[in-house]
């Protein structure tokens, strides 16, 4: 079969580079002076046993992230920081990940070194099974395992193009046992490039074992790592022959279990090997990839990008043995360059020279030119062996330890997850309350599918029970007509005021004319001009007592911007208060006072707006819980009702006051006052959303005085509006007061039976 000729066909070469990922790493769990961490796996990332993105793997300490199949490496690695940022949030807040192949030291009893706490027997049995073939110590190492799969669309292309097997299935699994055999003859490269476990802790190897001379490239990646015992032996020559070798060593005890079969390349179909004759290969899952310390996930994207090329050379070039005997020269070159010195030459120049070569080669045929970077890169590495991940190791763990290099690096990414802890790495540029949800969804085991990235839309799938939602707060549970309704204010107010609540006094107006025509009426009242449907507190001006025929004029082009029709409604004095109502529950009572600066009497509005728009938690575009104060045209009205200018000088403690309305997303500050505030008050919430058929509402109250006790038919209290996508971020990060996780409480409602 020359593939080499099938790839360069005209059909199949926009397809050339389509494949689909996956990837599962191992961490062990660490105190900060590096010693192996004796605590349980993180009780609020919920049950082990189903989670989709957080496990155990042979002992408790030992924490392995898996991502969901990725149709490319970016995505892949998002995921991957993601579910990191996830972890490490979730363990004990003075533990870090260990960012080094090789285990920190090591107890000096096994009995100290424990053994998963799994709910299903069989697990703990198969993990007491290898302890005691193997030992405690090598199941300790960890490492990256990166499943592969040519996309499906490759596939076809390629089969259309040949006649010599009648079946895509057929052709398939020939393609995939090439493959196989060629990254087994060939890993010699990777351990090379990739390499990053040279030096072993004390504990690793025990006083009678034989032991290497370190450094050597791959510890883990030699004989002295995990492998399986000599008398395992399985041929890549077919499929046929891979699945009876290792039924056959199951059936005679060799192996306990088709998973003991531990190799450089594993063959995937089905959930177990038993599945492969049916299903055929799938995808394969390469397991000798060294975690990378100078990489905070401990891979990066540019060395799986040259993975995944060497993936497509592998299926380029010929074999040039018999399977067998191809496997095995492999095994023997990689053993050597496992165990070479970090900054010793490769004595495989010639060979690692014509695969470069040859992969420029293909490079050129298949007009895959934006990889020559990576390719050179890589290249330069053959002869610069001190470049090479273990070569830039042992430069470090030369002048100082092996053990300082894991402490400082796992620290330092330890501390890289806690610098916004508001936000979710690898999903940074979605809105903020959906960077929360999406926390709380991987830490809980929900699986995750982003429909819609830029609409902020979700799947959720946990067992056969699917769920979506949008914005972290529109779900299934609302019917499509209460977003409609609260996004119209006067179909809320009509229904509100039919059903017995107090709603403020007004008008509305479709053209600027009719509107400007309402002068009178409302030009010596305290009033309200705001868009009709808009959110987020835009086009909103405040008249506590009267407007000029300009300014209201002014307020009227700024909201008319918003929206086709504008409100014009009384003002009702007294504080604002956003209730935040879950399923009949006030979750979270908001004060949120406007955008405004405190004078110091030396800097200018101008100089005190920069100031505090430097705090870590305002930002822009719901990306951080509190946002930037802007100095626009609404901002400038409301400075010249007090009578100053952005280049004025407030007096030292005067607090100046941007805006009148007190939006969180219009750079108000958030204050929780959810334990400060009367029942009737949180009743009269819950019945308002109840009456507009909400299941979750962010419903803004004005209330004159807290201290009276609050009735439907009175005027209390004022509703002035009902939002059907409210902020969760403010409640969670408020500017002062208590936090409360309100995305929690949502992924609650939806999925009750995690938090069982």
């Amino acid at each position: 079969m020359k593939f080499k000729e099938l790839l360069q066909q005209k059909s199949v070469r926009p397809y050339v580079m389509a494949a689909r990922f996956g990837l599962e790493k191992e961490s062990q769990r660490t105190t900060f002076d590096g010693q192996l961490a004796t605590t349980d796996h993180p009780e609020v990332l919920g049950n082990r046993s189903y989670h989709p993105y957080i496990q155990t793997d042979f002992s408790e300490s030992q924490m392995e992230l898996i991502t969901p199949v990725a149709n490319s490496i970016h995505e892949m690695l998002r995921y991957l920081a993601a579910i990191h940022d996830v972890a490490l949030r979730s363990m004990n807040k003075h533990e870090m990940l260990w960012p080094l192949s090789m285990p920190p030291k090591l107890p000096l009893k096994d009995e100290d070194i424990k053994i998963a706490k799994l709910d299903q027997f069989e697990g703990i049995l198969y993990r007491r099974y290898l302890a005691r073939e193997y030992g405690k110590r090598k199941q300790m190492v960890s490492g990256i395992h990166f499943n592969f799969e040519y996309d499906i669309e490759l596939v076809r292309q390629l089969f259309s193009q040949q006649t010599e097997y009648e079946t895509i299935e057929e052709f398939k699994n020939i393609l995939y046992m090439k493959v196989s055999r060629n990254y087994l003859r060939y890993r010699w490269l990777i351990t090379y490039l990739f390499g990053a476990s040279p030096v072993s802790e004390s504990g690793y190897f025990t006083e009678r074992e034989e032991r290497p001379k370190e450094p050597v490239r791959s510890l883990r990646n030699s004989s002295f790592g995990y492998k399986n015992n000599e008398n395992v032996k399985v041929s890549y020559e077919s499929l046929q022959h891979y699945i009876n070798d290792i039924h056959r060593m199951v059936e005679n005890g060799i192996l306990s279990e088709e998973k003991e079969f531990y190799s450089a390349v594993r063959l995937r179909g089905g959930k177990q090997m038993a599945d492969l004759p049916k299903t055929g290969i799938r995808y394969i899952e390469l397991r000798n990839l060294d975690l990378n310390p100078f990489a905070p996930l401990g891979v990066d994207e540019e060395s799986l990008e040259f993975i995944h090329l060497f993936m497509l050379y592998l299926l380029w070039t010929d074999e040039k043995e018999a399977p067998n005997d191809w496997v095995a020269t492999g095994d023997f070159l990689n053993e050597q360059v496992a165990l070479g010195h970090p900054f010793a030459q490769v004595k495989l120049l010639a060979e690692g020279d014509r695969i470069f070569a040859e992969m420029d080669e293909m490079i050129e045929s298949l007009g895959l030119f934006r990889l020559k970077k990576s390719l050179e890169v890589h290249r330069a590495q053959l002869r610069t062996p001190d470049l090479t991940i273990a070569g830039k190791m042992w430069t470090i763990i030369e002048s100082n330890s092996n053990q300082e290099l894991g402490i400082i690096f796992g620290k330092e990414y330890q501390g890289m997850a806690f610098e916004r802890p508001y936000q979710l790495a690898g999903f940074r540029n979605m809105e903020l309350s959906t960077q929360l949800f999406l926390f709380d969804v991987i830490q809980k085991g929900v699986e995750v599918e982003l429909l819609d990235e830029q609409e902020q839309f979700l799947k959720l799938k946990h067992k056969d029970h699917i769920e979506y939602v949008k914005n972290a707060n529109m779900t299934g549970k609302d019917s499509y007509i209460v977003p409609l309704i609260m996004e119209n204010k006067t179909v809320t107010k009509k229904v509100l005021a039919d059903a017995g609540f107090t709603v403020p006094a007004g008008d509305e107006f479709d053209t600027i004319e009719r509107a400007e025509q309402a002068y009178i009426k409302y030009s010596e009242k305290a009033f309200v001009i705001k868009p009709k449907t808009t959110n987020y507190g835009l086009g909103i001006t405040i008249f506590k007592d009267g407007a000029s025929l300009a300014d209201y004029t002014e307020a009227l082009n700024l909201a008319f911007k918003e929206d086709s029709a504008v409100l014009i409604e009384e003002f009702l004095p007294g504080t604002e208060y956003r209730f935040f109502v879950l399923d009949d529950q006030v979750r979270a009572i908001m004060l949120r006072v406007p955008a405004n600066v405190v004078g110091d009497g030396v800097r200018s509005v101008e100089a005190l707006v920069a100031e505090k728009n430097l705090d870590p938690l305002r930002g822009t575009h719901h990306r951080s819980p509190l946002e930037l104060i802007q100095l626009g045209d609404v901002e400038r009205l409301m400075l010249k009702e007090q009578n100053l200018l952005t280049t004025s000088v407030p007096e030292k403690d005067q607090i100046v006051y941007l805006r009148e309305n007190s939006n969180v997303s219009t750079g108000g500050d958030s204050i929780d006052v959810t334990d400060n505030f009367d029942e009737s008050y949180k009743q009269i919430a819950i019945e308002a959303v109840r009456a507009l058929g909400a299941k979750i509402c962010g419903i803004d109250l004005i209330v004159p005085d807290k201290t009276i006790k609050g009735m439907k038919n009175s005027r209390t209290y004022g509703i002035i509006e009902a939002n059907f996508n409210p902020a969760m971020h403010m409640h969670a990060y408020p500017h002062s007061g208590q936090g409360r996780h309100l995305t929690m409480d949502v992924l609650k409602m939806l999925y009750p039976e995690v938090f069982e």
